[in-house]
C-alpha cells in the first residue's frame, strides 16, 4: 500500500462528502417525484369515484387543475435539486483547488524558508484523516443504500450539470400516475 499524503486523503474525503450529499439531493428528488405520483393517482381516483356525481366539464377541469399543480411542483423540486446539484458541485470544485493551493505554498514555504514543521505536521495528520474518511466512506455508502431503497433501483448517477427541466416532465409523471408506475423526476 502506497503512502498517501495529506492533500490526497483531503480531496478523498472531500469528494466522499460531495457524494454523500449529491445522494441526499438525489434521495429529495425522487422521494418527490414518487409522492407527486402519489398524489396524481389519489387525485384520479377521488375524481373517478364521484366521477358520476359531476358534469363532464367539472372532472375534465378538476383533473386538468390537479395535472397543473403536479407539474409546477414537479417542476419546482426539479429546479431546486438541479440547483442544489450544482452548489455541490461548485463547493466540491473550490474544495479541490483551495487544498491543491495549499499544499503547493505549504510546500513552497518549507522550501523557502527550511522550516519542516508543516510536513511533519501533516505527515502526522494522515492517520487521523485517513480514519475520518473511513466513516464518511460508510455514511456514503449508507446514503447510497437510501437513495436505492426510495427510487427502488439504482438511479442513474447525477453528474453537476445545470440542465433545462423538460416540458415533458409533467406529461411523464401524468402517464406514471395513470399507469402505476413509478418515474423518476429529472430522469
Amino acid at each position: 500500500m502506497t503512502a498517501k499524503n495529506l492533500s490526497t486523503v483531503t480531496n478523498e474525503l472531500i469528494a466522499s462528502y460531495g457524494n454523500t450529499a449529491k445522494n441526499v439531493i438525489e434521495a429529495y428528488r425522487v422521494g418527490n417525484a414518487r409522492m407527486a405520483n402519489y398524489v396524481d393517482q389519489r387525485w384520479a381516483n377521488a375524481v373517478e369515484k364521484v366521477g358520476s356525481q359531476l358534469s363532464a366539464e367539472i372532472r375534465t377541469n378538476a383533473v386538468a387543475a390537479e395535472k397543473k399543480v403536479s407539474a409546477y411542483y414537479t417542476k419546482s423540486v426539479g429546479l431546486g435539486t438541479d440547483g442544489a446539484d450544482l452548489a455541490v458541485t461548485k463547493v466540491l470544485m473550490l474544495a479541490d483547488r483551495s487544498v491543491a493551493q495549499v499544499a503547493a505554498n505549504a510546500s513552497r514555504f518549507e522550501k523557502a524558508t527550511g522550516f519542516t514543521a508543516l510536513n511533519t505536521i501533516a505527515s502526522v495528520a494522515v492517520p487521523a484523516a485517513v480514519a475520518v474518511s473511513g466513516v464518511a466512506f460508510k455514511v456514503e455508502a449508507k446514503s447510497d443504500q437510501l437513495v436505492r431503497s426510495i427510487a427502488g433501483a439504482k438511479p442513474r448517477a447525477k453528474r453537476a450539470v445545470a440542465k433545462r427541466v423538460a416540458a415533458s416532465k409533467p406529461r411523464a409523471a401524468a402517464k406514471a400516475a395513470k399507469t402505476g408506475k413509478a418515474v423518476l423526476a429529472g430522469k
